[in-house]
């Protein structure tokens, strides 16, 4: 697979990058089970294909439960395959709520021995929307990030969040290589275009994850009528099936449509996509390949509703 650099970072990354929240227990949310031996199974089939990217987090799941998963499949790999770029995230402790500068070093430290690594090259900032202290502030979380840059335990900063103006705070500080938010660019919101923007005029290396909008536009409105993992109003369930529609009438599915509007975008450098089990690997990969005719996507355009998330 073709591969592109992550901004200024360097890195070479392929277009697809993996997210492993699906699986990391979190029922509630996506509403199956995923064991461990499925989970480590999934993590071994990335390994083994074209895709060289992975995203994880300190929280995702209990005691790090995807982190640790992904540990397991690296041990039974005997490492990471050469050029594999596997990134994580700090987290609050989930306890507490604290996400304060020493936390954010514990997050990592967690993370890293879950991992079994010594390191990653990219680390990112979690959801400082739901901060409880002030990131910003001495001995908050943006300082000890700088820090454990500069100490050389990672070489790249990120910001992953949703909230595209709190993101927007933390990437003006200069210190951020990779920007990340979820669900705000797909075919039914476009919310974080000037963010992606921006982030592309500054050499910053971008990433947009959740590109079926929590499943609404892969299993359709009538399966999953959550978007966003929220309940939403009749604009984005009554777009995403005129959407399924026109997509049937080309003969495309509806995921296919809605993962190269991502991967398609040149705001975009890596569509982070979750999967939870082997198989999705190879399914994925297919609906990135398949042909789309170019008439459909200004068809597509005129369906978008408008209301936001």
């Amino acid at each position: 697979m073709q591969r592109t650099t992550l901004g200024k970072t360097g890195i070479s990354v392929t277009p697809l990058c993996f997210g492993t929240s699906t699986i990391a227990g979190f029922t509630g949310t996506y509403g199956y089970e995923v064991d461990d031996e499925r989970a480590v199974e999934t993590i071994l089939a990335v390994f083994d294909s074209d895709i060289n990217y992975l995203d994880t987090g300190n929280n995702y799941g209990k005691d790090g439960l995807a982190e640790r998963r992904i540990g397991e499949a690296i041990r039974r790999r005997g490492g990471l395959p050469d050029g594999f770029v596997l990134q994580t995230k700090v987290d609050a402790d989930p306890e507490t709520g604290d996400y304060s500068g020493a936390r954010v070093r514990r997050s990592l430290e967690e993370s890293l021995e879950r991992l079994g690594l010594d390191r990653v090259p990219i680390l990112a900032l979690h959801d400082p929307e739901f901060m409880s202290q002030d990131g910003f502030a001495p001995g908050g979380a943006l300082e000890a990030l700088v820090a454990i840059r500069d100490e050389g335990l990672v070489d790249h900063l990120a910001v992953a969040a949703g909230d595209i103006a709190i993101t927007q705070r933390y990437l003006d500080t200069g210190e951020f290589a990779v920007v990340l938010n979820h669900n705000r660019y797909t075919l039914l919101n476009r919310e974080a275009h000037d963010l992606f923007e921006g982030a592309r005029a500054n050499g910053l290396g971008v990433l947009n994850a959740a590109p079926y909008g929590g499943g609404m536009l892969s299993k359709g409105p009538a399966a999953q009528p959550k978007y966003c993992y929220g309940e939403r109003d009749e604009a984005f369930a009554a777009s995403a099936t005129a959407m399924a529609e026109a997509c049937e009438a080309a003969g495309v599915p509806l995921a296919a449509a809605a993962l190269q509007f991502s991967t398609r975008s040149p705001l975009i450098d890596a569509t982070v996509v979750g999967i939870s089990r082997p198989e999705r690997i190879a399914e994925t990969i297919a609906l990135y390949e398949t042909t789309i005719p170019d008439t459909l996507w200004p068809q597509l355009e005129s369906l978008k509703p408008n209301a936001t998330i």
